[in-house]
């Protein structure tokens, strides 16, 4: 089998990249993800000649394609140089993609309205924070300041809307959020094209089966995450499988209160953790606890922050 070069790679992707709806494309999947049936009610054209403009634009590695039941979601990769230099030679001003870019925005409005509307009727409360009375702004300051000041791929595990994702954005040159439910994916996907910001994914996933290969990110967040598990431990345990040596992991979540009536009102499986169990579980995932910090509140809120080691042996016993 005959290697193809560097040129013939190049030459490809240029190909694949100069005819107008292949561009319009590639433009609409630098500001956010879209599956197909989005991108029909944008360009108004039909499935099949987009699928085949997609399947062109994939291959020649300009677009990432992930499945997501019934559906699949385009966007332009954080490694697909040749896509944002072309992209930065388009006029921004051109008629035909201002038109895009404002059918793509009632678009995203709509599916943002339709989700929380669906969140509405099923009587789901998806700004946990807000709704326990617990200090956002202090959470987040501390998780942030726990973090590296660069970071290359960041994993956010239960990322819900993206609000996370979105103001790690300036510090990471890739991130992926991963989530079960599709209502806060719809969300999520609304708020980071709003916003543009590419280096930024989501996609649905099981977080005891992550679809990600292993040491394959440099941070890993679970933010208030833990107490709607089942298993924790088998849930840190993948955390930790896709963590690169020498990554960081960090948790935010309660820590053990009295609030018999979370476990039913707001489906808790866990009314929080004590240090001892966050240790005994990082430890069997090859992690060692680094540090800790409570953050008061209405609830107490712990942080922990560990490191994933270099060499299994150098793992501390817990």
């Amino acid at each position: 089998m005959t290697m193809s070069s560097p040129m013939d790679e190049l030459l490809t992707q240029l190909r694949a990249a100069a005819e107008p709806t292949r561009l319009r494309l590639l433009a609409l999947c630098a500001r956010g993800s879209w599956c197909v049936s989005d991108l029909v009610a944008i360009l108004g054209q039909s499935q099949p000649r987009l699928s085949r403009h997609l399947k062109l634009l994939v291959e020649a590695g300009l677009l990432a394609r992930t499945p997501e039941g019934a559906n699949a979601w385009f966007q332009v990769p954080p490694e697909a140089d040749l896509a944002r230099q072309i992209l930065a030679r388009l006029p921004e001003d051109d008629l035909l993609l201002a038109a895009d870019r404002r059918a793509a925005a009632r678009l995203a409005a709509e599916r943002a309205r339709t989700a929380s509307e669906s969140f509405r009727r099923h009587g789901a409360d998806w700004d946990e924070m807000r709704a326990l009375d617990l200090p956002g702004a202090a959470i987040e300051a501390a998780l942030l300041a726990a973090l590296p000041a660069r970071v290359g791929r960041l994993l956010d595990i239960g990322c819900g809307t993206g609000g996370l994702l979105e103001r790690l954005a300036l510090r990471i040159e890739e991130g992926l959020g991963v989530d079960a439910s599709r209502d806060m994916l719809a969300l999520a996907r609304t708020r980071l094209a709003e916003h543009g910001l590419s280096n930024i994914a989501v996609r649905q996933a099981d977080m005891y089966r992550l679809p990600l290969a292993d040491a394959a990110f440099d941070a890993v967040t679970l933010q208030m995450v833990l107490h709607y598990a089942e298993d924790p431990a088998a849930a840190l345990a993948e955390a930790g499988r896709v963590l690169k040596p020498g990554g960081v992991l960090l948790i935010v979540d309660l820590a053990p209160h009295e609030r018999g009536d979370l476990l039913g009102a707001h489906a808790h499986r866990w009314p929080g953790f004590d240090d001892a169990e966050i240790a005994g579980w990082l430890g069997a995932t090859g992690c060692v606890p680094a540090n800790s910090l409570t953050i008061a509140g209405a609830l107490p809120v712990r942080l922990w922050v560990a490191e994933r080691k270099t060499h299994p042996e150098a793992v501390l016993s817990v």
